[in-house]
């Protein structure tokens, strides 16, 4: 059973629920899928006020969420998944204490969705897909006081960890169309400027493949008289 967390934010909804069809209809293996609702977690209470959505925190409570054991994924809700996932539970490291994809670029725009500001940082998006390995020692002080007391820039880039313990993924696994275009081979589509349920970023790049994904989750088999 591979657990995977999803970032949800109730002002797109249906960005969840698509991501986690896209992860079902592919898999090959058993899954447990866990919704990163605030509403959902009792022991957490969200006082940051920075950040797009309403899980730019909330991810680094997979740890605590996980009782610091075994291996878990994080993925931000505004993707869909091209693969089947066991592929990317695979690259498990066991000497790492996260793994993500290492991006290393400029944003085209300065705003993304329903205006939110879209600043360069560094270490941009290496937190929006998570090979948490909960059971390694280095993040047993990433508890739940730890994450509410934490600036954006303390969590995001990883800076409890020295950094050999960040292992990296293939590109493939966290690909932004909308910023870097087409990719025929992307395993997983990360929207990052907008998913395209919003009207100003429904026609990006690879944003066909999001919408037939939405079809595919609405879809339900009718019987014909």
């Amino acid at each position: 059973m591979i657990p995977i967390f999803i970032g949800y934010d109730h002002r797109e909804a249906i960005a969840y629920h698509v991501c986690s069809n896209s992860i079902i209809r592919l898999a090959s293996t058993p899954v447990s899928i866990s919704p990163l609702a605030l509403n959902l977690l009792s022991t957490y209470s969200e006082e940051h006020t920075d950040g797009s959505n309403n899980f730019i925190y909330s991810r680094f409570l997979v740890p605590s969420l996980m009782d610091y054991k075994g291996w878990a994924i994080f993925i931000d809700g505004d993707m869909i998944v091209r693969d089947d996932i066991l592929n990317l539970w695979n690259l498990k490291d066991d000497s790492k204490a996260v793994m993500v994809v290492k991006h290393s670029y400029k944003t085209r725009l300065t705003e993304k969705y329903l205006g939110a500001k879209n600043e360069d940082y560094p270490r941009k998006n290496w937190s929006s897909v998570i090979l948490w390995n909960c059971g390694h020692k280095a993040n047993q002080q990433v508890t739940t006081n730890f994450v509410q007391h934490a600036s954006g820039a303390t969590v995001h880039r990883f800076t409890w960890l020295d950094d050999s313990l960040i292992g990296e993924l293939p590109i493939e696994w966290n690909w932004l169309p909308d910023e870097f275009g087409d990719n025929a081979s992307a395993k997983l589509l990360h929207y990052t400027l907008g998913t395209p349920c919003f009207h100003d970023f429904s026609l990006t790049n690879m944003a066909n493949e999001w919408h037939r994904e939405r079809i595919y989750t609405e879809y339900s088999q009718q019987q014909h008289l």
